[in-house]
């Protein structure tokens, strides 16, 4: 009866404190524990399973944890009580009722007492609650020195939970068995420690410190099982043998993933310090130290060093590397392909270039397939192109491969593939010729393109990596050409030229075509936007390390576009129309400015602040439509550190030079700005190469792209199988837009789909073959489109404003280009079904198009549950119609 009456009473959030008296009194010992157990499930359902919010006095709270001192009653009752204690904890904390400190003291020994359980879901329960008192109540009670122990209560749950983790290790599990509860409660132990690093982010080096610990516990097993059990060495397990080595390999894989997430979570908080990367140091020096640990184990432990959140921490990065390749080389040598390739991929995604080259080189000599060999090749001409990137800055420390200590194969490998820039650096006292070391690398990425296409079946295959190295390609390709402007080699008899000449046509030349570099930058870093915005469900690493791409470019077309900044110089009004001709804006500097101020907005406040001083109008930005679309914001950090450093000092140059200019007469304005401005770019084009470059976990993502097909049809029933107009009239059409390759979840969860058609007069074909062939072609190449990222511009902002409910603002247009070649365009709204289709119409201004074929062009985006913007690229073929000529005069 007690059961049915609280199942009645929690619909009623008015008659819950009642109910909960009435239960109270039978949790009392006078009661058979039968009773008791009842009234603690009638308990459980109210607060746990209901969610009760109803303020809850100390007696209750007292009531319950009276339950755990009686170590005599059923474990599941004792689980049950500290269930409901959590939700009291968590539902009711803002009201808590006051505690007496030795109230507070008693409590907490209780809930110590119960973390040391061996009955793991007791533990877990009292460890949680733990957790939360320390994250959220401990934050409240501190300054009233709410403590029993003589270390602060969150290094007492940490220590705590190492102490089940160990435990856990102890009991040996059966290998024949799958491990997966134990496996299950360690990855709950271990988020409980991530829970208070991001609350405490200044315990993270404690927290590695004993993880490290943890490790070296767990590299020497026999030694701590027979001094922690005091049992004959006869009697100990082989946890050192081949049958325990799946449970090794899984727990190791676990701790690495715990590591690499706790150093995001201190990144992202500003915590990341020299005392944090030497209990990184230890934890890897551990583990190498570990007789039972794998080679796959070791080398992606060693890769943890090489990440970018330790920047100049690590003092001698090419000696990492060396020891990194090591471990690598025993790996490739066991000849675990699989753990080889799962490596390869992580030294990718670290920036650890020269491992990455080596392991997938190895591999490449391994496989038999033709498509594998090509993959594999791609990957070793990238990462060789990167390597030398790296390397370059490191060449001139002296020839770094002396000295080198390894296998006659890695050496060999290092010397073949590497051994020229140590001699080139050798003989050279100048700086290292940057311009022929990114020619080389633009032509290698070039070549990885080449080769990943001998394997693709559908033009749809492959889509994002193919897109992600020709972005690589154009951007190595743009500085590259910077540099060849500026001549590396040659910068100081460039400078003096530029002095004596104090040609006004020479400088203005030069000026334009910077001009140029930095309208191809800011397209660039506005195509990293979309394909950031392009791939549904990409994780969270890889958007950031495509949005710092992003960040990159803006800060290289911010530096290239310095003419623009300076509106009394001479040349200003000419370098205005020439902006004309590479984009749609003519005034550079607002666009450039508004560009890098969106990005910077959330990192960094003070160089916001000197980019709005810059801006015409003296102000920031009315809107940042490249956030939203981008489904991405980054946030500060040591990953954008060497960036935002580089910002600073390109924008408090650039204010500089202003000041500067202000003193000068007009005769000498041209002539100073061009020195300034090209010994400004030439720095900042050094610096950014010296930025470590990574690869985002979604290049080795292969599943087809979620995509949409658009199919399209006339309104004259008299004629389905061809879309005809006359001459003079509008194109009306019937849509349907349909997602592909998309869950049933996703399509759900879609609550509008967006489409923009558009054609020009030069859309015309030339021949029926013509037509014909492009019917056949797929539209899913991205990369090679003049308009993909102006068209999904204006379809960002149309959405953005139907979201905003403006009704002024229209859905069909026509435009005018440089070349007075008019586009037409129309947006469209879908309703999606469960299905991810939608049904519309629309009509398209076509009254001035000549007769003849013309070909339409279409992008297409969604708006998840969630708010979040993403550009869905077209997978079927482009519409054609036909103007056939009036029969009416």
């Amino acid at each position: 009866m007690l059961v049915s009456l609280s199942k009645l009473v929690s619909k009623s959030t008015s008659l819950i404190s009642e109910q909960v008296d009435v239960l109270l009194p039978y949790l009392s010992q006078e009661n058979s524990w039968q009773m008791r157990e009842t009234a603690l499930k009638c308990l459980h359902l109210l607060f746990v399973k209901e969610g009760c919010c109803s303020p809850v006095n100390m007696h209750v709270i007292k009531a319950v944890f009276s339950i755990l001192h009686e170590l005599e009653l059923p474990s599941v009752m004792h689980c049950g009580a500290l269930q409901i204690l959590h939700k009291i904890f968590l539902l009711t904390l803002p009201n808590l009722p006051s505690f007496e400190k030795l109230e507070f003291d008693h409590l907490l020994a209780i809930l110590e007492n119960a973390a040391q359980s061996p009955i793991m879901s007791k533990c877990l329960a009292a460890l949680r609650i733990l957790t939360d008192i320390s994250s959220k109540l401990w934050a409240r009670k501190n300054s009233e020195s709410f403590a029993v122990y003589s270390s602060p209560l969150p290094l007492r749950v940490i220590s705590l939970v190492m102490a089940q983790l160990r435990s856990l290790v102890k009991q040996l599990p059966d290998p024949c068995q799958t491990s997966s509860r134990i496996f299950h409660e360690i990855k709950s132990l271990l988020k409980l420690i991530l829970q208070l690093v991001g609350e405490h982010p200044d315990l993270g080096a404690t927290v590695l410190g004993e993880i490290g610990s943890f490790i070296k516990y767990f590299g020497t097993p026999n030694e701590n099982v027979l001094a922690s059990k005091h049992i004959a060495s006869s009697e100990v397990l082989d946890f050192e043998g081949d049958m325990y080595q799946a449970f090794r390999s899984k727990l190791l894989s676990h701790i690495h993933r715990f590591v690499a997430t706790c150093l995001q979570i201190l990144n992202e908080a500003g915590a990341i310090t020299t005392n944090v990367f030497d209990k990184v140091q230890l934890l890897v020096k551990h583990l190498h130290h570990g007789r039972i640990f794998d080679c796959f184990t070791r080398t992606i432990y060693s890769l943890l060093l090489h990440s970018r959140l330790f920047g100049i921490l690590i003092e001698h990065p090419f000696k990492q590397e060396l020891a990194t390749l090591e471990h690598a080389c025993k790996m490739l040598s066991e000849r675990d392909n699989w753990h080889s390739y799962k490596a390869g991929i992580y030294a990718t995604n670290q920036g650890a270039w020269i491992t990455a080259t080596f392991i997938f080189a190895e591999l490449m000599s391994r496989v038999q397939s033709e498509s594998c060999y090509c993959w594999f090749k791609s990957l070793v001409q990238f990462s060789h192109s990167e390597a030398k990137l790296w390397l370059s800055p490191l060449a001139k420390q002296g020839s770094f491969l002396e000295g080198s200590v390894g296998t006659n194969e890695l050496l060999s490998f290092l010397k073949d593939n590497f051994g020229e820039l140590g001699q080139d650096a050798a003989g050279n006292d100048d700086v290292p010729n940057y311009r022929d070391v990114l020619v080389g690398a633009y032509k290698n990425v070039c070549s990885s393109i080449e080769t990943l296409e001998r394997v693709i079946i559908s033009r749809k295959a492959f889509c994002f990596q193919r897109w992600f190295f020709s972005l690589r390609a154009k951007l190595l390709g743009a500085v590259g050409e910077i540099l060849e402007v500026l001549d590396t080699s040659k910068q100081e008899t460039f400078s003096i030229i530029i002095e004596v000449q104090n040609s006004a046509l020479t400088n203005i030349k030069c000026l334009e075509k910077f001009t140029q570099f930095s309208c191809r930058l800011n397209r660039l870093a506005k195509e990293f936007n979309l394909i950031n915005s392009s791939f549904i469900g990409m994780d969270c690493e890889s958007l950031k390390i495509i949005a710092r791409l992003a960040l990159s470019c803006s800060l290289l077309a911010f530096s290239a576009g310095f003419p623009h900044f300076f509106p009394n110089l001479p040349a200003y009004k000419y370098l205005r129309t020439c902006v004309r001709e590479h984009s749609q804006q003519s005034n550079l500097s607002s666009m450039l400015l508004q560009d890098l101020l969106s990005r910077l907005l959330h990192i960094d406040h003070e160089v916001s602040m000197d980019l709005c001083k810059l801006l015409d109008n003296g102000g920031c930005p009315t809107k940042c439509s490249h956030l939203q679309s981008g489904n991405y914001i980054l946030k500060s950090g040591h990953e954008v550190k060497d960036i935002l450093d580089i910002i600073r000092y390109a924008v408090s140059t650039v204010m500089h030079l202003q000041i500067e200019t202000n003193r000068i007469q007009n005769e000498a304005i041209i002539s100073h700005v061009t020195k300034n401005g090209v010994e400004l770019l030439l720095e900042i084009s050094r610096k950014w190469l010296q930025i470590p470059f990574q690869m985002p976990k979604q290049f080795f993502n292969t599943r087809p792209i979620i995509g949409s097909e658009l199919f399209v049809y006339s309104t004259d029933s008299r004629n389905q199988s061809q879309i005809t107009v006359s001459s003079g009239l509008h194109l009306s059409l019937n849509l349907c837009l349909q997602l592909r390759n998309a869950s049933p979840e996703l399509s759900l969860g879609l609550t509008k789909l967006y489409c923009v058609l558009y054609s020009r007069v030069s859309f015309q074909k030339q021949s029926h073959g013509e037509r014909n062939n492009e019917e056949m072609e797929s539209q899913c190449q991205p990369w090679e489109s003049e308009e993909i990222v102006e068209m999904n511009e204006k379809l960002f902002q149309y959405v953005t404003e139907c979201a905003k409910k403006t009704t002024s603002y229209g859905k069909r247009f026509r435009d005018d280009d440089m070349n007075d070649d008019q586009m037409v365009y129309e947006f469209v709204c879908f309703e999606p079904n469960a299905k991810g289709q939608g049904f519309s119409s629309c009509v398209l201004d076509v009254s001035h198009f000549p007769v003849g074929c013309y070909r339409v062009e279409w992008y297409s985006c969604c708006i998840d549950n969630e708010g979040s913007y993403w550009s869905v690229l077209p997978l079927n073929s482009r519409p054609v119609f036909t103007v056939q000529e009036s029969l009416f005069v």
